[in-house]
């Protein structure tokens, strides 16, 4: 499974589940991850599963990449990326690649394996999406920028939808030709409480409000404001491994006016803590907002609006079936998160009533799919027998 990651923890987190799921159903594949985030070795990973970091990007205000840490022209780094990346499948030799977001890679970094593994014949390549990828006129010309549409016919052969199409379809939102529409499967959202993981917490409600800033690299002002709020009760905030040093220094000075919250920087897996929390504040990530349902948490949402607006789009179609509030962050004061905090909340409805929330048991089912269809062909194929050996996964 490849993921080029450099925004934040939401793509190596997504991918950990989807192994998860992989490896429910009795199945054991053999799952190599290949991530563009140091952090990921931070994270615990299923029997069966590894990873393999490339040098990290990052992406500034503008969503202009840039190397994070490795003192490199960014020629250079993509160089050492893409050649990690051939190296590595040539070696492995997937049964299965699954390309999380973009198609060609960050600046076609893939493209040399993506070519390779289609020359060999044996290799299944599904591209993964998150339900909403950006508002669609951006969309459109990045995918028209990248010729997106063209590798996707040259090399894919499926487009598996982490999402429900009622929520939002973004065969329909981003127009897709109906050869690409055809390759379309739609898991439903990532329930995280379906991966059989054992470490799986139980729902509690008696830890106070926790706030989430995702990876933190932009979560400051969202921090700031819940420390500068007088809501009563305790608390706890997180604020990622991501976050400046200057600014997690500052949040943790201004923790110390606030007795009973605690201030932690990274914890690889948010669900015990979000288990048991009474309430959640939280920026509008994919995975969050799957946690916050699957625990049935009255949360409130504050979305990332730069440099995309896909975290607006979900937090507001969430909101309009009543499973989120929502504020804009042009709202964003320490008053209103008070406000919020301190209101009397409605019980929260469960999910599965209100999206499509079965991807995680419906996984496996799309892998088996993708691996008995004959060819590059774009309709439904009967599933195949279970392979004799394991399913080898990179992506």
């Amino acid at each position: 499974m490849y993921s080029h990651d450099t925004q934040g923890l939401g793509h190596i987190r997504r991918n950990l589940l989807i192994s998860h799921a992989l490896c429910g159903d009795g199945a054991s594949p053999i799952i190599l991850l290949l991530s563009g985030l140091r952090e990921a070795s931070a994270f615990a990973m299923p029997a069966g599963v590894d990873c393999l970091t490339l040098p990290s990007l990052g992406k500034d205000a503008d969503g202009v990449y840039y190397p994070r840490s490795l003192g490199v022209p960014m020629d250079d780094l993509m160089t050492m990326r893409s050649r990690s990346i051939s190296a590595a499948l040539q070696s492995f030799v997937p049964d299965v690649l699954i390309v999380d977001k973009v198609p060609r890679g960050v600046y076609d970094e893939l493209v040399p394996s993506l070519a390779w593994l289609h020359g060999n014949g044996r290799t299944r390549i599904i591209l993964g999406l998150r339900e909403i990828l950006d508002a669609p006129s951006v969309v459109a010309e990045e995918w028209r920028r990248g010729d997106y549409a063209a590798a996707i016919r040259q090399y894919y052969d499926r487009i598996w939808v982490y999402g429900d199409r009622a929520v939002f379809d973004p065969v329909h939102e981003y127009a897709f030709d109906p050869d690409l529409a055809s390759l379309v499967r739609y898991s439903g959202y990532l329930n995280p409480r379906d991966a059989g993981d054992e470490s799986t917490p139980e729902v509690t409600g008696t830890d106070g409000t926790l706030c989430l800033v995702g990876g933190g690299r932009d979560g400051l002002p969202l921090a700031e404001a819940f420390l500068r709020g007088r809501w009563s009760g305790r608390g706890v905030l997180v604020t990622g491994p991501l976050m400046a040093d200057d600014d997690r220094a500052a949040l943790h000075t201004l923790a110390t006016q606030r007795p009973g919250v605690e201030v932690r920087e990274f914890v690889t897996d948010p669900r015990p803590l979000i288990a048991g929390a009474s309430k959640v504040i939280a920026m509008g990530g994919y995975n969050t907002m799957c946690e916050v349902l699957a625990y049935r948490k009255p949360a409130l949402i504050v979305p990332r609006i730069e440099p995309r607006t896909e975290q607006l789009i979900r937090a507001t179609r969430f909101a309009q079936r009543g499973l989120v509030d929502m504020l804009h962050p042009d709202d964003l004061t320490a008053p209103a998160l008070t406000a919020w905090i301190d209101a009397e909340l409605r019980p929260m409805p469960a999910a599965r009533d209100a999206i499509d929330f079965a991807g995680v048991e419906r996984l496996p089912e799309l892998l088996r799919e993708a691996i008995g269809a004959p060819g590059r062909v774009v309709t439904m194929a009967p599933m195949g027998p279970e392979p004799k050996e394991p399913t080898h996964v990179a992506g």
